[in-house]
């Protein structure tokens, strides 16, 4: 196939396009050159490529900026994914579009772990911050489009990290410092937000493998959670990095990070069942990639 991807130049991007290229696809990326918000610089860069699917990356990622950048978020999550549409159904209409939304569309729950469930698609959506109502109101306008003919698969991916994700995520924020500490870059001290919340932890290229199968044409065009359905603390990210690192650290609760305590943990049933997807990588294994893996970058 033929393939456009936006936001190729960020941590999914940057690792999807070689993987498609593997499989024999012809990708043309864009990043920062094309501005997704603006049909006139979208649109002929759309019809330059003559794509059979589009994948939709381009998108403020982070929860934190979003508070801090409302209406930037809503100009790159919304308006962008709307021009993205209106030029595919103009340009490309035959194409298969991806639109990669986010798990925190949900609402994380509260209350006694044993006695919470996986959110499935089915799971109403209560998104909290700028960029969960972004990201939402994104997929709004994809379900319309869809209903209008579009080839339309809305996505809702739950956490993912690895090598090459910035620090302004928990995980590799948690790795970074670690590795820091390690090499005697860090005193001893790890900052940190509220420990016991639950999240689905996933490897990035775990969560591309999904949305390549998604790509298929003959996988229904419908909404679906990217997820591993494993509940994982944020205090058991700490303790095993830590473990990992070898180190004595202590640790300092950072009131600009903290959150209520939640849980978010998605059911990917429905994306198994379509595509015979399931995660690969171990959670264990994903950590010591980030935690090598920051060593490297910090010390060069």
């Amino acid at each position: 196939m033929r393939v456009f991807v936006t936001g190729a130049g960020g941590f999914v991007g940057r690792r999807l396009r070689p993987r498609l290229e593997a499989l024999g696809h012809h990708v043309v990326g864009a990043d920062r050159e094309v501005d997704v918000t603006d049909p006139r610089a979208l649109a002929p860069a759309l019809a330059a490529a003559a794509p059979d699917a589009v994948v939709h990356l381009a998108a403020m990622s982070s929860v934190a900026r979003s508070w801090q950048e409302p209406a930037l978020c809503y100009r790159l999550n919304f308006l962008g994914t709307r021009s993205l549409l209106a030029c595919a159904r103009r340009v490309c209409p035959d194409a298969r579009v991806l639109l990669i939304g986010s798990a925190d569309q949900y609402s994380p729950a509260s209350g006694a772990a044993a006695e919470l469930r996986p959110f499935d698609e089915a799971t109403p959506l209560r998104p909290r911050s700028p960029y969960a109502r972004t990201k939402a109101a994104a997929e709004g306008l994809g379900a319309a489009a869809a209903r209008d003919g579009l080839d339309v698969v809305r996505v809702r991916a739950f956490n993912h990290t690895g090598a090459g994700q910035a620090d302004a995520f928990v995980v590799s924020s948690f790795a970074r410092q670690v590795a820091a500490i390690r090499a005697g870059r860090q005193s001893p001290v790890m900052r940190v937000g509220n420990l016991e919340s639950v999240r689905d932890f996933l490897h990035v290229d775990d969560v591309i493998d999904a949305y390549v199968k998604l790509l298929d044409p003959a996988v229904p065009a419908d909404v679906y959670n990217v997820a591993s359905g494993l509940a994982t603390s944020i205090q058991s990210v700490l303790d095993r990095l830590i473990d990992l690192a070898a180190i004595a650290a202590r640790v300092e609760t950072d009131p600009e990070r903290y959150r209520p305590t939640d849980w978010l943990v998605g059911d990917a049933s429905r994306l198994r069942k379509a595509t015979e997807w399931r995660p690969r990588a171990p959670f264990d294994a994903i950590l010591r990639e980030l935690y090598e893996d920051w060593l490297e970058r910090d010390a060069g």
